[in-house]
């Protein structure tokens, strides 16, 4: 660092002895104000005689361009500190965000005794909107107020966007209307600013037409604010009025306000307008074409944002830290795995891998082409993770299926207690909640939400009935739906097949009466809730109805779901040739679907020959899915053809087809317990059998009889109920008898759907034992309760 020479040592040369000081500090303060500042400090070091101006221009030289520790070294050697010399280097730690330091020597400045002057109070208001900081932003008001400078044009202005950008805008409109003769052109700009900072767009544009109307000078700081404004609610109309006030003020050449027009037109979907504006820039600003990229992004014209990176790209314009996350963002949504990959290497090579907006990008565009691997590598190597990071990794595991992955990166970002909860992150997780059924973990969360504070959405409403009805808990899914404000057909579909999937089909069909009343249009998902309810209701005469009203009323073609669905309704009430025949008449091609409902229906009424059809178009469909050869096989047995139903065994075996096995589990004390049949792996096995065999024998003397027409092996009696007595799904009803508390439900979950013994069974259980009890198979839940079960054995 420079020292000060002393007199003693030091002759000056005769050029500067010829000199005044006054000329000197002339040629100080230019050399300063061009950013000389090594020239600017040699002239300072030489000059003879140094007056307060001298120290003055230098400290604010220093503070200006951010070399604060060579600022504050000099302010501390001043020989003489002036309020100018406290606010030049104010202003410096303001204008660079040193919040802490600027208060401190504000704080220090007054009681030194130097009273800080408007301009120290305006820069020190900068800082507060700045950093958004409120509270000290009321602080200096409170002292504008003690020494008489909220008149002040200058404090005026800075206390209006202060408490603008700190989202007091009524504050800042009081301040604005009270400062009637301390206002000039950057106090109204403050406040349109304002409007359109606090996103009341509306206002903004009513405020401009005033500002006209008063003849309030425009200028370029005016513009992109209220152009900003009209992208917000996407008032192109407004914005090209704007845009002729800019050609006919002059300022139509000014970068800012360019950049400002070009981002307006893109975000109201104005792209040959952006475009155009863009092409007559005569400088290439990387952020005027950030801008038009994000527009064909958004307008989902994919191929031209690409096409307008390249050109970017191509012109070796300066790419930044917005660039590259508006093209990742293009490449996300059409899988481009190699263009993807390519970015991901421009990335590395510019240094931009350090950026976390970037970083997040990356993840993002990885989680949604299905690599979590690299996704996941990424954010492992991110050194500052915020809530946009979790959110992109917990997003793509939910999305892709890793439903326990994205619980166990939830509960991570939970344990670090550094990230706020956001809706986006709750939704996703209750949906993965909703495809495990793991509603502890889906309660836990929806406790948390309420605890947090977290405003609510449609979209975590939503998540939350999904969640609720895919668990079984209809009854909390209802309450759910009852307590929202608003509704849309994502509300009420996820009800309508919740209550679908939980045996109260008429419920559905109720509610969808609502939903019409309430002015809610039906979607394809819709549809299919409504006809699976009428599938498990038997109500085929309203199936029929609402199959018929897709195209003809609401112009949505049924797809291959929707015939699923009818054949399935059509097959169950015994109409199997007009299933068939709907089949054979379909507008798309049939899928797996379609013929599993077909073959399931054929199972029902034992219709051989249709079924043995239906399982062989499936065989073709699906070689490697045991499904089509079990029913077969079922069908046989039903039918006591077991040299058939050994051959279809023998055929899978041969084509190396292994039938998944029926596993059922349930939770107890935090744990998942799994079952399968005749299993005896668990602890507690013993108890289990033992407690299975006082079930069996308690509901055969309430009248219980075995279905051997679900044993699909020829052996003797005693061995078939021996069979029965130990599916999977009784050894769990066992366990849960034995460990969760009475009054409890008893929540068990199948992969496949339930026999019709253990059907019977767990009747006969919930009606002795008086027990509720949620038993969740491949196709719907079934509440047992009294004896009953919701599917009103309809499933």
């Amino acid at each position: 660092m420079h020292k000060l020479r002393t007199w003693v040592s030091y002759r000056p040369p005769p050029s500067l002895l010829r000199s005044t000081t006054i000329e000197l500090n002339r040629r100080l303060n230019g050399l300063s104000k061009l950013g000389r500042l090594e020239e600017a400090r040699n002239l300072f070091d030489e000059m003879p005689d140094k007056d307060e101006f001298t120290w003055n221009t230098m400290v604010a030289a220093y503070a200006n361009s951010g070399r604060l520790t060579d600022a504050r070294k000099l302010f501390d050697e001043s020989p003489v500190k002036g309020s100018i010399t406290w606010s030049g280097l104010i202003a410096g730690y303001c204008r660079y965000g040193c919040e802490v330091e600027a208060f401190k020597l504000f704080s220090e400045m007054h009681m030194e005794g130097q009273r800080p002057t408007q301009y120290t109070m305006g820069s020190v208001l900068r800082l507060c909107s700045m950093t958004t900081s409120l509270q000290r932003g009321e602080q200096i008001h409170g002292y504008a107020l003690k020494t008489g400078n909220d008149g002040n044009v200058f404090v005026a202005t800075g206390l209006v966007d202060m408490y603008a950008k700190c989202i007091c805008i009524m504050e800042a409109e009081s301040l604005f209307e009270k400062v009637a003769d301390a206002k000039n052109h950057a106090t109204w700009t403050a406040m349109l600013t304002g409007y359109s900072h606090n996103r009341d767009s509306f206002k903004a544009m009513d405020f401009f037409r005033h500002m006209r109307t008063e003849g309030v000078e425009i200028n370029q700081f005016t513009f992109p604010s209220i152009l900003t404004a009209c992208a917000a609610v996407l008032a192109n109309d407004f914005g090209l009025q704007v845009h002729g006030c800019i050609v006919k003020s002059g300022f139509g050449s000014n970068i800012f306000v360019q950049s400002a027009l070009v981002d307006m037109y893109a975000k109201c979907r104005d792209l040959k307008s952006a475009k155009k504006k863009l092409e007559s820039m005569e400088i290439d600003d990387a952020i005027s074409w950030n801008s038009l990229i994000v527009g064909f992004v958004n307008q989902g014209l994919i191929g031209e944002a690409l096409y307008t990176f390249q050109r970017m790209h191509a012109k070796n314009m300066k790419i930044d830290e917005y660039t590259l996350p508006s093209v990742l963002n293009s490449l996300a949504s059409t899988k481009d795995v190699r263009n993807a990959k390519s970015v991901h290497c421009l990335i590395l090579k510019s240094g931009f891998g350090r950026y976390q907006v970037v970083n997040n990008a990356l993840v993002d565009v990885y989680s949604k082409q299905g690599n979590l691997d690299s996704a996941f590598t990424i954010f492992n190597h991110m050194e500052g993770k915020d809530v946009v990071s979790w959110t992109s990794l917990i997003v793509g595991y939910s999305h892709n299926g890793s439903y326990e992955e994205s619980l166990k990166l939830f509960c991570a970002m939970h344990v670090t207690g550094s990230i706020q909860l956001d809706q986006l992150i709750v939704a996703n997780i209750m949906s993965s909640c909703a495809e495990l059924a793991i509603m502890e973990f889906g309660q836990q969360l929806h406790a948390i939400l309420v605890k947090s504070g977290l405003e609510s959405s449609l979209s975590v409403d939503n998540s939350l009935v999904t969640m609720y009805a895919k668990c079984g808990a209809i009854l909390d899914a209802n309450r759910v739906f009852d307590s929202m404000q608003n509704r849309n057909v994502i509300t009420y579909t996820a009800l309508i097949v919740g209550y679908a999937q939980n045996g109260k089909g008429l419920y559905s069909l109720l509610l969808y009466d609502q939903m019409i009343s309430a002015g809610i249009a039906p979607d394809y998902i819709t549809f299919i809730g409504l006809l699976f309810a009428c599938s498990h209701t038997g109500s085929l005469a309203k199936g029929r109805s609402y199959f018929n009203s897709m195209d003809k009323i609401h112009g949505i073609k049924p797809g291959a779901e929707h015939y699923a669905c009818m054949i399935d309704l059509l097959g169950r009430s015994g109409n199997l040739s007009e299933a068939k025949q709907l089949l054979d008449q379909m507008d798309v091609e049939p899928d797996a679907t379609v013929w599993k409902s077909l073959l399931g229906a054929c199972r029902m009424h034992k219709e051989l020959e249709m079924g043995e059809m239906a399982a062989k178009e499936l065989f073709e469909l699906e070689p490697k899915n045991s499904m089509p050869y079990v029913m077969l096989s079922n069908l046989y047995s039903a039918a006591g053809r077991w040299e058939d139903a050994a051959k279809i065994r023998k055929l899978m075996k041969c084509r190396g087809i292994s039938k998944e096995p029926g596993s059922s589990w349930t939770q107890a004390n935090g744990k998942t317990h799994t079952f399968v049949s005749e299993d005896r792996s668990h602890p507690m096995m013993a108890r289990i059998y033992s407690k299975i065999d006082e079930v069996i024998a308690l509901i055969k003397e309430a009248g219980y009889v075995p279905d051997m027409s679900f044993v699909l092996h020829d052996m003797e009696r005693e061995g078939k109920e021996l069979g029965l007595a130990y599916h999977s799904e009784k050894l769990a009803l066992a366990f849960g008898l034995l460990v969760v508390p009475s009054g409890a439900v008893i929540r068990i979950y199948k992969n496949l759907r339930v026999c019709g013994d253990c059907h019977t069974a767990f009747k006969y259980i919930s009606s002795l034992y008086d027990r509720h009890i949620v038993l969740r198979d491949s196709n719907c839940f079934h509440h047992f309760v009294d004896g009953k079960c919701s599917c009103g054995d309809y499933w």
